[in-house]
């Protein structure tokens, strides 16, 4: 447990001292910001005003940058440091492999997950000395969403990092896996319902297996419990699951499916060629 620590510990101080974590830090902060320069909780659109308004502005900007600054900037967790020789220096050491995947495993979600979870704290402190009203209930739930979207992304790009030997390879993997995510929240779908080459109600439950469309529908829930936003899409989910339920599911099968992918991305790791 020491050691999975100690590895963890390295790769958040070498994570920090890296440009790209100054970088994702700032998008997130810096939109916060921004959000709050323009006015936003200022306004109100569809009855949605104050924070919730900032909250729902955050989600349709995490949706998109959220998974794919992840991906890459953890792809090359392992296939970097087989890269740079530095896995090998650091399994000359007495660190069994467990310990030191895991422990970059959990070093790094605190790296992806804490300047999104930071930049949403900021937003409802700075809301409160203003005198805005907090939706606790919608931070806590947008908290958990977002901890599971990093955590199914995480292990994505874990997975992806054991199975290939070459960062470039990885990183063209990732940007594939975030594409053909993104292209199945809508332009996919819509042009096979449109063609109706498949069922509705195949299409819908495909869409949802996507945990980035998971995550957007369950959000917007947050906001709008009638999913009036989705037009006949509502019907279909809410005939099936209530509202409370639907989130925990947004919450509980990303996560789930994270944890699956890190330990197949273990599996193949412990098996594999190392060095």
């Amino acid at each position: 447990m020491k050691n999975l620590l100690l590895i963890a510990y390295l790769d958040l101080k070498e994570s920090i001292r890296a440009r790209w974590f100054i970088i994702y830090s700032l998008v997130f902060g810096g939109l916060i910001a921004l959000f709050f320069i323009a006015g936003i909780t200022e306004s109100q659109v569809m009855g949605f005003s104050g924070l919730s308004r900032l909250l729902l502005m955050y989600i349709q900007v995490t949706i998109i940058i959220l998974p794919i600054f992840i991906l890459i900037t953890t792809v090359r967790s392992i296939s970097g440091d087989r890269d740079s020789h530095i896995l090998e220096y650091m399994l000359s050491f007495p660190i069994s492999l467990a310990q030191y995947y895991w422990g970059k495993v959990f070093g790094r979600f605190i790296t992806v997950f804490l300047p999104v979870f930071m930049a949403m704290v900021l937003a409802i402190i700075y809301g409160v000395f203003k005198g805005a009203s907090v939706p606790w209930d919608i931070f806590f739930l947008y908290t958990g969403l977002l901890f599971s979207l990093s955590s199914v992304f995480l292990g994505i790009a874990f997975f992806i990092s054991s199975i290939v030997k070459s960062s470039e390879m990885a990183l063209g993997i990732s940007f594939f896996v975030w594409i053909f995510l993104l292209a199945f929240i809508d332009i996919a779908l819509i042009s096979l319902m449109l063609q109706n080459r498949l069922n509705e109600e195949l299409i819908i439950a495909l869409a949802l297996i996507n945990p980035m469309e998971l995550f957007r529908v369950a959000a917007i829930s947050l906001f709008d419990p009638e999913l009036t936003v989705m037009g006949p899409v509502a019907f279909y989910i809410l005939d099936r699951l209530s509202q409370s339920m639907f989130v925990l599911l947004a919450i509980v099968y990303p996560l789930v499916l994270g944890m699956l992918f890190a330990f197949f991305g273990y599996s193949v790791f412990k098996k594999k060629d190392l060095v």
